[in-house]
C-alpha cells in the first residue's frame, strides 16, 4: 500500500491533500535574500558616504562639529611665554673721564714733579730719522735773567714763575727751548702775544757757545700754562739767513718734542686721576 505526501492539518483541523510548491518557494526565499544583501550593501555605502561627508565638512570647517565658522582665539587667549627678567642698569651716569688739557691748564690741578728731567727726559731725541743729543739743562726762577731784553717784558709782566731750559744739537745746528710757566693758561697764551726777542741759547754738556751776536731762528707757542720759546742756529756761528732750512728744521723739531712732552704731561696726570675714580 502507498502513501502519497501527507500535509500538516490547517487551523480548521482539517488536512489540506494538495502538495506544496517547493520550486516557487525556493525562488521565492531567494528573491527575498538578494534584495536583504542589495539593501544592507546600499546602506553601508550611504553609511559610509555619510560618514565621509562630516568628515569632509569638519575640515572644511576646522573642526567644528556644529558646522559653524570656527573662530581663532584672541591674542590674549593665547599662553603667553613666561616673562623674561629685564636687564638693571644704575640710573647714576659715570663721571667723564679726566681731560688732560684740564691738567695742564691751571696750577692748582698740574701738581706732577716738575723738572728738566720731567720735562725733558730724552737723552737722545728723535723726531722722523733725525736724533738730536741733549745738552746741557737749567732752571731759574727769575725768568728775565735768561731772556732778552726784549723778551722779558713778556714773561715778567704775565706772571711767569719759572723758565727751565735744554739744549740739543745735531751736525753742527744747536737749539735751545726755554719753556715759562705760569700759573693759567691765559696768562701763558698772553705771554707768547707780547713775545719779542728770543730765550738766550745754553751752552755745556758738549755744545759750544751759539747765537750770540749772530742771527738765528726763533720761535714761540704756547699750550697749557706753558709758553715755549726756541732759538736755533750753527755752532760755528754763521748766521741763519731766511732761505736756510737746516736751523729753522731743527728749531721745529725741539718745539714739537717740547709740545708733545707737556702733552704727555697732561695725559699722564689725567691717567691717574680716572685710575683713582675707577677705584
Amino acid at each position: 500500500m502507498s502513501f502519497g505526501h501527507q500535509g500538516f492539518p490547517g487551523p480548521g483541523g482539517s488536512f489540506d491533500s494538495s502538495s506544496p510548491d517547493w520550486g516557487a518557494m525556493a525562488d521565492r526565499t531567494a528573491a527575498r535574500n538578494r534584495r536583504r544583501r542589495l539593501l544592507m550593501i546600499g546602506g553601508g555605502v550611504a553609511a559610509t558616504a555619510i560618514v565621509a561627508s562630516v568628515v569632509t565638512f569638519g575640515l572644511v570647517n576646522g573642526g567644528n562639529a556644529e558646522g559653524g565658522e570656527r573662530a581663532l582665539p584672541s591674542p590674549d587667549a593665547l599662553p603667553s611665554e613666561p616673562q623674561q627678567p629685564e636687564p638693571s642698569f644704575s640710573e647714576v651716569k659715570p663721571p667723564p673721564p679726566p681731560d688732560p688739557r684740564e691738567f695742564i691748564a691751571n696750577a692748582e690741578k698740574d701738581t706732577a714733579p716738575l723738572s728738566a728731567t720731567t720735562l725733558f727726559p730724552d737723552e737722545r731725541m728723535t723726531m722722523s730719522s733725525r736724533s738730536y743729543a741733549k745738552g746741557a739743562t737749567d732752571s731759574v726762577t727769575n725768568c728775565a735773567t735768561v731772556a732778552s731784553a726784549r723778551l722779558a717784558p713778556a714773561l715778567t709782566e704775565n706772571g711767569c714763575d719759572q723758565v727751565i731750559r735744554a739744549t740739543y744739537a745735531r751736525d753742527g745746528v744747536a737749539v735751545t727751548v726755554g719753556i715759562a710757566i705760569f700759573g693759567t693758561e691765559a696768562q701763558a697764551a698772553k705771554a707768547k702775544e707780547d713775545a719779542a726777542g728770543n730765550i738766550q741759547s745754553l751752552a755745556g754738556e758738549g755744545v759750544p757757545v751759539f747765537c750770540r751776536a749772530t742771527a738765528c731762528r726763533l720761535t714761540a707757542n704756547s699750550v697749557g700754562r706753558y709758553a715755549y720759546f726756541t732759538v736755533s742756529g750753527y755752532t760755528s756761528g754763521e748766521a741763519v739767513t731766511t732761505a736756510d732750512t737746516q736751523a729753522r728744521q731743527a728749531g721745529k723739531d725741539v718745539a714739537d718734542y717740547t709740545f708733545n712732552s707737556i702733552v704727555n704731561r697732561g695725559e699722564a696726570q689725567a691717567s691717574q686721576a680716572a685710575t683713582a675714580q675707577a677705584g
